[in-house]
Parts: structure tokens; sequence; C-alpha cells
């Protein structure tokens, strides 16, 4: 393992004596990398980058690289901070921040396949799962356990709740509540995300509150807020006040059922 003589590491690089670095990578001056990560070869990780423990970064990977924003400086560079445990596969990218001081976040154990990309100022949970070409655009929170299927295309400053799935070659236009599937061009909830709730442990009766609570939020004709309320009385529970907690939170608003 090591650094491959290939391998430039700048001046000022911080890489834990356990990193392996593979043939003509590159790695900035100011870029930080914790214990047993793995690099491949020809990957360019930017001096904004810091980085956990056991992250896989493969061939022809960009991490923390300028922002694709016309309104980009230098001056205005912000960090990519990135957990422990991900795999970023070929090609991907992931621009650092912009706009706000805690920069691009990316948490733990998420797995991104090829060519897919996270724009800057993103906030990227746990355990989520980007297929080939995912793209988010600047400033979108992303919580856990979120599947994104091939050449899906998520508006900036959206949020995606936990537990969601997004169905291929969908364009994510406002807010995705948690637990629920979305697909289409302009992105619909097409039902609940049953087998992902399934997997991750979720009951019959948690599963039958959430699908009661969506019902009542968009079949019942009540007003929003009058719904919201009333979700929060006749389903008491933890899964309700994620959902309520959410769409009171949503300021682009959430999409709507198909």
């Amino acid at each position: 393992m090591g650094i491959h003589p290939t391998a430039i590491i700048g001046d000022g690089a911080t890489l834990h004596p356990s990193v392996s670095v593979g043939p003509y990578s590159i790695i900035d001056a100011g870029a930080v990398l914790g214990a047993d990560c793995v690099v491949e070869s020809c990957v360019r990780i930017f001096g904004a980058t810091r980085m956990g423990r056991g992250n896989r970064v493969c061939h022809g990977v960009t991490l923390g690289s300028e922002p694709q924003d016309l309104g980009y400086s230098p001056d205005k560079a912000r960090p990519l901070t990135i957990g422990d445990y991900n795999q970023f596969k070929e090609g991907v990218n992931i621009s650092h921040g912009l706009k706000s001081e805690v920069g691009t976040r990316i948490g733990s154990h998420n797995y991104f396949m090829t060519y897919s990309h996270v724009g800057h100022d993103c906030s990227v949970g746990d355990y989520n799962v980007f297929a080939n070409t995912a793209t988010l655009a600047g400033h979108v929170e992303m919580e856990h356990h979120v599947f994104i299927s091939g050449h899906v295309a998520v508006h900036q400053f959206c949020r995606i709740g936990a537990y969601t799935m997004l169905g291929g070659v969908s364009g994510i236009p406002k807010d995705v509540p948690p637990y629920v599937l979305a697909n289409g061009q302009r992105a619909r909830i097409i039902g609940l995300n049953l087998v992902g709730l399934r997997r991750n442990g979720f009951d019959s009766a948690q599963r039958g509150r959430i699908k009661a609570v969506y019902r009542l939020l968009f079949r019942s004709g009540l007003r929003l807020e009058q719904a919201l309320a009333q979700a929060e009385q006749d389903f008491p529970g933890a899964e309700t006040e994620v959902i309520v907690a959410f769409i009171r939170g949503s300021e682009r608003g959430v999409i709507a059922f198909a």
C-alpha cells in the first residue's frame, strides 16, 4: 500500500500513516485524510477537503473541487467535510462550499456510484445511496437512508427526507417528505417506500401510522396546517412527529401525491 511514487502530495497535506494513495493521484496542500483511507488512481483531492477514516476514493474522483457557480472566487472558498466509511466510485465529483460557513458536508457510510455529483453547500447525512449520475444542485439538504436512482436531478435548496426513494430520471423541484417514493420529470409522490422501511426495521404499526398520516395530509381536503394539527392528535408517534416537523420546516413546499 503506501504512497505510489507517481502520486503528488502537496506540502501541508495531512495524511494518516495508514492512508494509501494510488498512481497519478494529487492531494493538495491543506487536505486532511484520516486513518485507513484508500485513494486509488488519478484522484484529485483539493485542499479544502477534510476526510474522516475508512473512506474509499476510486479512480478519477474529484473531491473539494471549485463550485460550479459564476459568483465563485477563491477568497470565498469554504470546506468540504466528509465523515467515515464512505465509498466514492469512479468519476464522482463533490464541490467544496461557497456561501455557508460550514461549507459542503457529507456524513458517513454513504455510497456514491459512478459520476454522481454533489454541489456546493449541500448537507448529506448517513447511509445514503447515489446511483449513477445522480445530481444534487447547491444547498440541498438530504437526511439519512435515502436512495437516489440513476439520472435524478435535485433542484437547489430542496430538502430530501429520511427513508425516501427517488425514481430514475426524475426531476425534484420541491422538498420530498420522509418515507415516500417519488418519481417523474416533475416528481410526485407515488406511494410509501415500503421496501426501504421494512429493510430498516419499521414494523407494520409504524408503516400503518405513516400511511394514515399521509392520507390525512393529502387526501382529506383539509388545509395543510389543519391537517398537520389533526395528524398530531389522531396518530401520535415518532413517525408523525418527523413528518410534521419536516413539512412545517419546508420553505419551497413539498411535492404532492400523484
